[in-house]
């Protein structure tokens, strides 16, 4: 049986991987003793901007924009005035997905927390697994809290509630910051002015 484990960064995936004596070294993730253990670099996906929903550019007629679906894409870097897709990103992506389908089930080690049970989920989705998953749920990264967090997994769906809430902090962030910096860009009539939570 061999059982993925996902961080949200490297340097804590190397603390798991070394409490589960975990050391052979790969592009994207280690692996040894029926682990593979692999990592995030914080949001990996995250919801699409305005182009992707049909709407260029900065137009009164056009607010308020409101999906009535939200888009989740890779994370994108700015070049210029587009938006691209960060190609690490989707390098490591690729890796978490070929991780995940060699895998039986999936231990879930980002950070314990909604942003960290939201960067989960949203990789978890984009990348069509359907593998089952249980939380590490610690708030220290010293060999000791690990190997008891080891210990007491969770069972995943306890965290559908936070998942839940976090997604919505998230698509609420988007819809005021996309419409409110708009509607200030607007009204101001040359250039752009950032509004929202999130800057």
């Amino acid at each position: 049986m061999i059982t993925a484990v996902i961080a949200e960064k490297p340097s804590v995936a190397k603390d798991i991987a070394n409490v589960l004596n975990v050391r052979e070294r790969h592009d994207g993730y280690l692996s040894g003793n029926g682990y593979l253990v692999t990592w995030a670099f914080g949001h990996l996906v995250q919801l699409a901007m305005p182009e992707a929903y049909g709407y260029a550019g900065f137009r009164r007629e056009n607010l308020p924009i409101l999906p009535q679906e939200f888009k989740y894409i890779p994370r994108q870097i700015r070049e210029g005035k587009e938006y691209k897709p960060d190609p690490g990103v989707l390098k490591q992506l690729k890796i978490i997905k070929e991780v995940f389908s060699q895998s039986d089930k999936i231990i879930v080690a980002t950070d314990a927390g909604r942003e960290g049970e939201l960067i989960f989920r949203y990789i978890y989705q984009h990348i069509g697994c359907n593998k089952p998953f249980v939380r590490l749920w610690i708030s220290s990264l010293t060999d000791k809290s690990i190997r008891e967090g080891l210990e007491k997994l969770q069972p995943g769906n306890r965290y559908d509630n936070l998942y839940r809430s976090a997604q919505a902090r998230s698509e609420a962030d988007w819809l005021i910051g996309i419409n409110a910096t708009q509607a200030l860009s607007v009204a101001a009539g040359q250039g752009v002015f950032s509004l929202g939570r999130v800057q």
